[in-house]
Formats: structure tokens, sequence, C-alpha cells
């Protein structure tokens, strides 16, 4: 990292942070937190400034080549700042036709181009490639509950992340080994601290902390002309990994390709690579549907079967606790009670919250396997695989 990024970084994790949350308590005295408009403007043009002065010191010194990684990191404290831009009420897609933080979209424009990625902040930089310095990592407050938030999604996300690999190494195996059995219940247990990691996250979370104060750093904005959506914590290879490999979704649905389409870029280059390999392979319930078939009632069908259904059922609760308990208590019931169901920039993804929540239950239903003939449902090959069973 050169010097004047390292003050760049310096800066994120310091005054970055304590003008943000001093906007937040302030924005949270308001009758409506919502109103943001002519609220702590002193310090909002203080931020800006104070991020504008680093970012025209990082154009000038050009691409020094650093490697991915200082590239990725820079990229991320960019996006970050314009996130906060945007949360500010700084810029906005909707009034605006280009970003006016110039600066700030250059320079993000050539890191993204160059990594491979879109020019904006992903989940990435706040999770899994998140460098603590002193026990300390990037943020955009300093409130407890940002931290929750960020500290139980980061859990979940590497527990996917060992769920996925545990069912990719199956893929040298077969179906019938002995060690995939292994492996099945290594995905089990990873999918099951999922649950468990949401669970304290559905506890500890504050409805309207998240609400106003968490929510809006990932709302859609503009890079240049271009407008991009906000990061979501499902921008990770893992667990489409696993919608895949178990066979739970295709990819050759339309919906479902539709959705790694738009999550490509939004995921490092090395997980892009992992998820188009998975796009190929036979998933391990047709293996199973395949092998089951001939020897159906040998030891192996018997015991890995078995163990192959346990991660599919298990999959599907992570989806069901996250439509049914997660959106619906931080998103869907608090825009409800605040009469913000219709507000345009309401979801990270962009489009309004009722057609987010039929995607979502589209996609659960698909992660479950439920009995729908109008999605392409694995129900009656689980079912089948399930007769085999006794």
């Amino acid at each position: 990292m050169t010097e004047k990024a390292q003050s760049f970084d310096d800066w994120i994790r310091a005054n970055f942070v304590a003008m943000n949350t001093a906007l937040e308590e302030i924005y949270l005295q308001q009758e409506n937190p919502e109103q943001i408009i002519g609220v702590g403007d002193e310090i909002k043009h203080q931020l800006e400034d104070e991020g504008k002065a680093h970012i025209v010191t990082l154009l000038a010194e050009g691409n020094t080549d650093e490697g991915f990684e200082s590239g990725f990191n820079l990229l991320g404290n960019v996006g970050l700042y314009m996130a906060a831009c945007r949360r500010h009420g700084l810029t906005d897609p909707a009034t605006q036709s280009k970003s006016p933080q110039k600066e700030a979209s250059a320079l993000a424009m050539q890191l993204g181009a160059s990594l491979g990625v879109i020019p904006r902040f992903a989940s990435a930089h706040l999770e899994t490639h998140n460098l603590a310095v002193d026990g300390n990592y990037k943020r955009f407050t300093a409130l407890e509950d940002e931290e929750i938030f960020l500290s139980y999604n980061t859990r979940s996300v590497f527990a996917f992340i060992r769920a996925s690999e545990a069912l990719r190494h199956t893929l040298g195996l077969g179906v019938s080994h002995p060690v995939t059995h292994d492996l099945l219940l290594a995905a089990r247990n990873a999918l099951e601290d999922v649950v468990r990691y949401n669970e304290k996250l559905f506890d500890e979370l504050d409805t309207d902390r998240f609400f106003y104060c968490v929510r809006p750093y990932y709302k859609t904005h503009r890079v240049g002309m271009h407008e991009y959506r906000g990061a979501n914590a499902g921008d990770f290879a893992g667990i489409n990994v696993v919608d895949l490999l178990l066979g739970l979704c295709r990819a050759d649905d339309a919906y479902y390709s539709q959705l790694l389409v738009d999550k490509f870029l939004f995921m490092r280059p090395e997980e892009q690579l992992i998820l188009r390999d998975c796009m190929r392979r036979q998933s391990l319930l047709d293996g199973f549907l395949e092998q089951c078939e001939r020897q159906g009632d040998s030891p192996w069908s018997q015991k890995n079967a078995a163990m192959f259904l346990q991660v599919c059922a298990a999959h599907g609760n992570t989806a069901t606790q996250h439509h049914e308990r997660l959106i619906a208590k931080f998103i869907e019931e608090p825009a409800q009670d605040k009469g913000l169901q219709y507000q345009a920039d309401l979801t990270a993804s962009g489009p309004p919250l009722d057609v987010m929540l039929r995607s979502l239950k589209k996609l659960c239903d698909m992660r479950n396997a439920a009995d729908r003939a109008d999605i392409p449902s694995r129900f009656a090959d689980l079912e089948k695989l399930r007769s085999t069973l006794h």
C-alpha cells in the first residue's frame, strides 16, 4: 500500500467513521429520522471534502500496480466513501444523471475495470476481506448495531463457504464414496451454524437502528453515469455453489441464471471462477437419482442419500429463516409500520419492496424444494429419492 493509500485507509478507519456516527445520532434525534436533507450539513460537507482531498491525491499518483489485494482494498475505501455520500443525501441517482463525486467515480471505475469487479464497495470489503487493525475492522459507523450486523453476517458467510467447500470436494469422489458421507455431514453442520448465527442476529440487532442507521449505506448510487445496486450479503459464491451442487437450483433456469449474472461482478474474481465451474457440474441430487435407480438398496446408498437429504433440509432452513424472520423483521415490517413500503430507494437491490419480496419468496421455495408447479422445484425428485430409503 502506498503512503497516500495508507493515509486514505487511516482516514476511513477514523474520521470517516466518527463523522458518519455523529450524523446518525443527529438523524435519530429527528421526529422523522428519514428526513436528512438540511440536517448536519456542516459534518456532511466536511466528510465529502476530506474524502475528496485524499482521492484527488490518489488520482494524481496513478495506478501504482501494487497488486490485486492493494487495489481491491483501495476500491473498497473509495466505495465506502461514495456510499456514505449517497446515504447522507450528497448524491441521488433519482435526480442526477451522473455522480457529483467526479474524482471518486474516476478512481473507482479505473480500479473496478482493472480488477474485474464492480466500481463500488462490495460485501466482501466489509465481510470476508475486511482487515482488522488492532482488533478493529472497517465499518461505516461506530454504532453497536452495525457491528452486530457485520459480525454475524461475516460468520454466516464463512459457514456457507465451509458448506460449499465440503460439497465441492465430493465432486472428485462421487456419491457412492464412503468419505462423501463425511463431507455431507460437514456441509450439514456448517449450514446449521448459519441458522445459529442468524438466530443471534435476530435476537441482538435492534430493528430501528438497523432500518435507519445501517440499511441506508447499502442504497443504489451512481458511479459516473451508471447506477449500481447496493452490496448484498449474498454476494459471494458459496451460497450459490450450495444451490447448484445440491441441485435445488439450476444454472439453465432463466430466473436463477439471471440472479447469477447480476451478482458476478459483485464477487471477487476467484469466486467468479468457482461459481462458473459449478454451473457446469452435475448436481449431487442428479447423481444420487442415477445411482439409486441401480443400487438404491445398497448400504452406501442408504447412508449417503439420507445424509444428502439432511443437507438439503438444512439449506432450506437457512432460506426460510432469512425470508420469514430476518427480512420480515428488519425490512418488511418496519417499512410497513412507517408507511415506507412504496419508497423508491428502500431496497439495496433497486426494485420496489413488493417486487423484491416476491423474488425472494420464489428463491426461498426453490431452496426448500417446495411443492409448487409454477417454479422449477425439485420437490418430486427429492420425494423420489426419499422413497428409496428404508
